[in-house]
């Protein structure tokens, strides 16, 4: 779910059709033809237009920091609440049916920035009640925007995700100004800038100087790796446009690369990501939507049950506990770790269940035993490149769970190979020497881990005291606390099986063929 639900909605009363040109899927077979000649004569084919190379605010779905302050000096004037009214008035308007729920706003930590706008309860509400329920007339999909779900099947069964479908469809409304019947949703996601509701966009948007607040955390590259898909789907964005050319008709403007730099792009697509809905059994090209008043308007919580789904002609939530009049909405994000809260939506939930952090071991390819080594790890359910999940709560089962694998790897003897592969099970312990040899690679392994990380627990701890840490750092900050608070778990625990050895002054067995940890 993401900030797209908030407020892209159809007007009931001025739907726009979308309907597909004669023989769509011919196009689609001669579509890198077709690609070849447009992107080499599109100079020619298409009236000349400025290339954007700069995030203005008729290309992105982000507004600067220079536009926010411009526009808040604008409306400063205005009463407190006018634009959170506006954007409810446009929802009842177009078809919303009355709900209980209202718009609120609490102020940015920059004040540079306009305040977050989030739904909250209108009246008291109980458990099982329906706080609000959007037709699907109010509802942007896949199938909607491109007016045909074989072709939007199509496209995101090849290069192209749902969400840069939808960010390219936003970009081109929102070059349209006021004209676009999406004009007060776009205008509340640039707003809301990316936010959640902790002030913080996903590190997608982050600078390279912020990204080093990640320091330690796998998450600094789970970003960077994102960043070079969006990369790769944004030199794809061309395809939408030949794929789906009777959407595109509409727009008087140059082909998606042509008319928006990467930049921008990725901008639309950080904001997208940030409130889009993950629908329920429906079909695949509605699989994802934007759904009026849903996040980041609604705030996420790990501990909650409360989801917007699908029921006969709308999109509706059942809320999961009481509430009182004024009290902020929340939703379930899922049983997402928080390293993905973070890409994915710009927070950290302290009270994660969900949260978890990975071990990756491998058998030595080099270990002339290695092809009976995988075949008895198969047999147990494990893999030769095996990814242990360490869940929080968890690290002693985590740290018991992999030992029988380790053993594995360290064994050389053939006869104890022979007696493995004829047992069945898990490979129990072995000799003191090399249970100890075992334990001491993965208290190194947990130790050097928990070095990687510039800061000690402590000192995060110190960090987050300070009300005035900025709200990048601080989610950030959580973030690498709670990896560290894992880690450490996990090594108290190694330890703690290594003082019940029978002898623990004794050494460690070599193990030239030892499995390796990452």
């Amino acid at each position: 779910m993401i900030l797209m639900e908030g407020v892209i909605t159809c007007l009931q009363t001025k739907c726009v059709s979308l309907p597909i040109r004669p023989s769509p899927l011919s196009r689609v077979s001669s579509l890198s033809q077709l690609r070849n000649r447009n992107l080499v004569s599109s100079s020619r084919s298409i009236p000349q237009r400025t290339l954007c190379v700069s995030s203005s605010s008729s290309d992105t779905l982000l507004g600067s920091p220079k536009e926010d302050e411009t526009q808040s000096k604008k409306v400063s004037s205005k009463k407190e609440g006018d634009e959170s009214e506006d954007l409810k008035n446009w929802l009842d308007k177009n078809g919303l049916p009355p709900c209980k729920v209202l718009l609120k706003e609490r102020p940015a930590h920059d004040q540079n920035h306009k305040p977050i706008h989030y739904v909250a309860a209108s009246e008291d509400l109980q458990k099982g009640d329906v706080a609000f329920s959007v037709p699907d007339s109010l509802v942007v999909t896949l199938e909607r925007v491109l007016g045909n779900e074989t072709i939007a099947e199509l496209l995101t069964t090849n290069k192209l995700s749902e969400l840069a479908c939808l960010a390219l469809y936003l970009m081109y409304e929102k070059k349209q100004g006021r004209k676009s019947v999406w004009y007060p949703y776009i205008r509340e996601l640039d707003r809301q800038r990316g936010r959640g509701q902790l002030d913080v966009e996903s590190p997608l948007l982050w600078s390279e100087a912020e990204l080093e607040y990640l320091t330690g955390s796998p998450t600094k590259a789970e970003v960077l790796e994102r960043a070079e898909g969006i990369k790769r789907e944004y030199s794809e964005l061309d395809t939408v446009w030949f794929m789906a050319g009777s959407l595109f008709q509409q727009y008087p403007f140059d082909i998606p690369t042509e008319a928006f730099t990467f930049e921008i792009f990725k901008q639309a697509f950080a904001a997208v990501q940030s409130c889009v809905v993950h629908l329920q059994n429906v079909s695949l090209a509605r699989r994802f939507a934007l759904v009026p008043l849903g996040p980041p308007l609604l705030a996420y919580c790990s501990n909650c049950k409360a989801m917007l789904t699908a029921v006969d002609g709308a999109v509706q939530l059942v809320v999961d506990r009481p509430y009182k009049a004024g009290d902020p909405i929340v939703v379930w994000c899922g049983p997402q770790p928080n390293a993905k809260l973070l890409l994915n939506y710009g927070f950290v939930d302290e009270d994660n269940p969900y949260d978890r952090i990975i071990v990756e071991a491998a058998l030595s390819t080099d270990d002339p035993q290695y092809q009976d080594k995988r075949l008895v790890a198969q047999r147990n359910g494990k893999l030769s490149q095996q990814v242990f999940q360490v869940r929080v709560g968890k690290e002693k089962e985590a740290v018991q769970d992999m030992l029988p694998y380790l053993r594995l790897g360290y064994m050389s003897d053939p006869a104890d190979m022979q007696s493995v592969i004829s047992s069945q099970g898990p490979v129990c312990s072995m000799s003191p020497c090399m249970e100890r040899a075992v334990l001491d690679q993965l208290a190194d392994y947990f130790m050097r881990r928990l070095a990687g990380y510039p800061t000690t627990l402590k000192e995060d701890d110190a960090l987050l005291a300070d009300p005035s840490l900025n709200p990048r750092k601080r989610v950030a900050t959580r973030l690498v606390r709670l990896e560290k608070k894992m880690l450490a778990a996990c090594l108290v625990a190694t330890v703690d099986l290594l003082n019940e050895l029978p002898d623990t002054t004794i050494s460690p067995c070599p193990a030239p063929y030892a499995p390796s940890l990452k």
